[in-house]
């Protein structure tokens, strides 16, 4: 159908029921949140094996240390970088991103959840208790590390997070020029 002057008609706009999709796309809080989560997950899990690595006295290796105490430092930097990545990535709008942080996610909370085990027998209830104390930076770290990991979990699980990485904007086609007369 044609309007004034040939031009074509528009179409009436009409408002959208809910169940309709935004024509803009999903809303990209959560992933979003998980995104700058995973960055603070990322900072607070390297905290622990950087400041190790720093406060190795002269004459003591990493070669010293117990193989399951290794494993657990390991878990702690893969858990850093993992995560890393995955903010990265999820500000880039890749679903691999939301997957890499819930990767790193449960490298952390492994890691986490590791620690006391390296006592002969693993004794969360104290562990946790002594952490939950707040009594010095390292447990203020590994809370915030608890807290920030359940989070990214959540929130780069959600569908929601996933409709909007996968979410591409439609091609606008290629318009020739109008010829004015």
């Amino acid at each position: 159908m044609s309007g004034l002057h040939g031009h074509p008609a528009r179409q009436r706009e009409r408002p959208l029921s809910p169940a309709e999709p935004r024509p803009d796309g999903p809303n990209g809080t959560t992933a979003i949140a998980a995104g700058l989560l995973g960055l603070v997950a990322a900072a607070v899990s390297g905290y622990l094996p950087v400041t190790l690595f720093i406060g190795i006295p002269s004459g003591f290796s990493l070669g010293d240390l117990s193989p399951w105490t290794l494993v657990d430092l390991a878990a702690y930097l893969i858990a850093s970088l993992v995560l890393l990545i995955g903010a990265v990535s999820t500000f880039l709008r890749t679903t691999a991103g939301a997957l890499l942080l819930i990767a790193g996610g449960l490298f952390a909370l492994g890691a986490l959840l590791l620690e006391p085990a390296l006592a002969g027998s693993p004794a969360y209830v104290e562990y946790f208790r002594t952490l939950f104390r707040f009594e010095n930076f390292a447990a203020v770290d590994r809370v915030a590390l608890l807290g920030s990991a359940v989070l990214v979990l959540i929130l780069a699980g959600l569908p929601r997070t996933f409709g909007y990485l996968r979410h591409r904007a439609p091609a606008v086609p290629a318009t020739s020029p109008s010829r004015q007369w």
